[in-house]
């Protein structure tokens, strides 16, 4: 790859609406609170271009209550950009309020169309694309994104996400080039082998959803040890209250799409 999978240019983001409330959770944890999610999302955008990146903010869309997190519908490469096929059918239709924009920022544009496959399961390395499946992503969707990724020089590589986690990168992160932050669980399970790993705090694994961004890495507040973890290696990070996306499953990730313009 030419750019460091860490470095970007631009960010897609989107603004919650009141249909939040009908998002998709695995566990009913209460109703997220609109006036903190919108707080919270502006420090996040505010996050994203205080390392010089330009953010496209995109208005909420009030039919699809989980389009907040943007990151499921497209998969954003240096080469070109892949639509997605998200596994939860009520999802699906995000990908159609996306696509303008990223036809807009891509010369290049494909789309998975046969089997299901999410963003939040698509870890890009320098070195791979690792692609875990789950409840959202299949065996035909790795697949799929596998054949349309290949002439632009990436590996897929099919990795699986522990039972009841949602996403693949709901349990890690790409700190660098070859560091990833993950839980104990995912990391037992060898799939990191050849990487750095660090592991987040007993107890904090909720943080291991941080995205590192530029110059810094957006970690979820609340988890003091493992942003501790973080600073004690070097990195320098940002805290940003994550309580309402919690409550949809949501993390740091998933509220942008990341992409470099050259």
């Amino acid at each position: 790859m030419s750019n460091p999978t860490f470095e970007f240019s631009h960010a897609i983001t989107r603004r919650p609406t009141a249909s939040i409330i009908d998002g998709l959770r695995a566990e009913d944890i209460g109703s997220p609170d609109l006036e903190q999610m919108l707080k919270d999302h502006a420090h996040y955008v505010a996050t994203l271009k205080a390392t010089g990146a330009k953010v496209i903010e995109l208005d909420g869309v009030d039919a699809f209550p989980d389009a907040v997190f943007v990151e499921d519908t497209a998969l954003c490469l240096t080469k070109g950009a892949v639509l997605m096929r998200p596994g939860a059918a009520t999802r699906l239709g995000e990908v159609a309020q996306m696509e303008a924009t990223i036809r807009a920022n891509f010369e290049d544009v494909r789309q998975i169309t046969k089997g299901h496959i999410e963003g939040g399961d698509i870890l890009v390395t320098e070195r791979e694309i690792l692609v875990g499946r789950s409840d959202r992503t299949d065996a035909e969707g790795v697949e799929e994104l596998r054949s349309l990724v290949s002439d632009w020089g990436h590996t897929v590589r099919e990795v699986f996400t522990p039972p009841g986690v949602l996403h693949f990168k709901t349990d890690c992160s790409l700190l660098d080039g070859e560091t990833i932050l993950s839980t104990k669980r995912l990391d037992a399970s060898g799939c990191f082998e050849g990487y750095r790993v660090l592991h987040v705090a007993e107890g904090e694994e909720v943080a291991a959803n941080t995205i590192r961004f530029n110059d810094t890495v957006l970690c979820p507040a609340g988890f003091p040890r493992t942003a501790e973890t973080l600073r004690a290696h070097g990195y320098k990070v940002v805290e940003i209250n994550n309580s309402e996306c919690a409550k949809l499953d949501g993390g740091m990730s998933c509220l942008s799409l990341r992409f470099n313009i050259r």
